[in-house]
């Protein structure tokens, strides 16, 4: 006898959409050359419910310490973050130290070089190069590139500065993040470059200290300025940062152990911003 009448069974995972903005910590900056500003990746994704998905803030890189031929570091690059499987931002390049010819790192946006060298390559997609600097006159050493525009070459007279960065509204306001750091320079009465928009730090005036980069705006560590035997330390790049939006009605965030953040409301979405740490989001 046939069966006229069967109801199937099924279960549907349900999804959820979100809007992530990914921002790695800047390089640090050089006696001469400065760090490049985090990478900057924005996605949007349908994620399941109840699932965890890691979330990890990067770190900026270290500025180096001493000045002129006695610099005894370069900057560090910048710490990678990361949301998901799906999205990771490379941290900015580092700066060089000018006590030879060396390029900028290599990084989402590229460090300055030093000396001679020319900027470190940014990765596709996330920033700009670097700017490549000289080894005549005050040795003007590259600055940072940025998120949205390339690093500036250093000249004769005049450090190069730093690339802006990318703005975006993903807060419901508009922000502009992961600048480039300006480049220093070497001798006497010389000029260093400004930091570039969306956290960059600036160089320092003669035998100072530069600006590091903006906290959880992933900016590149200014360059010193300097001449032999003065001291002063280039600047630190900022730490990077995590934001994910979603709309109110899709589900709440659960911010697991090891992330710092907090939520907030912009009309009908609610909006993640987590500034450090590494752990685990879910939605439910």
């Amino acid at each position: 006898m046939p069966i006229l009448g069967i109801i199937a069974s099924q279960n549907y995972t349900r999804g959820i959409t979100v809007d992530s903005l990914v921002v790695a910590g800047g390089g640090g900056g050089a006696n001469g050359g400065a760090g490049g500003g985090g990478g900057l990746l924005t996605d949007t994704s349908v994620l399941t419910l109840s699932t965890n998905y890691i979330v990890t803030i990067g770190g900026g890189g270290a500025g180096g310490t001493g000045a002129g031929h006695w610099a005894t570091s370069d900057g560090t690059n910048g710490d990678n973050s990361r949301f998901a499987s799906l999205t990771e931002s490379v941290g900015g390049g580092k700066g060089r130290r000018q006590d030879d010819v060396y390029a900028g790192g290599n990084g989402g946006s590229g460090g300055g070089g030093a000396y001679g060298g020319g900027g470190g390559t940014a990765t596709s997609g996330q920033g700009y190069d670097g700017g490549g600097s000289v080894q005549t006159g005050s040795r003007g050493c590259g600055g940072g590139g940025g998120a949205g525009a390339v690093g500036g070459g250093g000249t004769t007279s005049v450090g190069g500065n730093g690339g802006n960065g990318l703005a975006n509204s993903i807060t419901g306001v508009s922000v502009t993040r992961a600048g480039g750091g300006g480049g220093g320079a070497y001798v006497n009465s010389n000029v260093g470059g400004t930091g570039g928009s969306g956290g960059g730090g600036g160089s320092s005036t003669v035998g100072g200290n530069a600006t590091s980069g903006t906290v959880n705006l992933g900016g590149g560590g200014g360059g010193t300025v300097s001449f032999t035997g003065t001291p002063g330390n280039a600047g630190n790049g900022g730490s990077g940062v995590v934001i994910l939006r979603v709309l109110t009605s899709a589900g709440t965030i659960t911010i697991g152990a090891g992330l710092t953040g907090s939520t907030a409301t912009d009309g009908s979405h609610k909006v993640t911003t987590i500034t450090a740490g590494t752990g685990n989001v879910s939605w439910a």
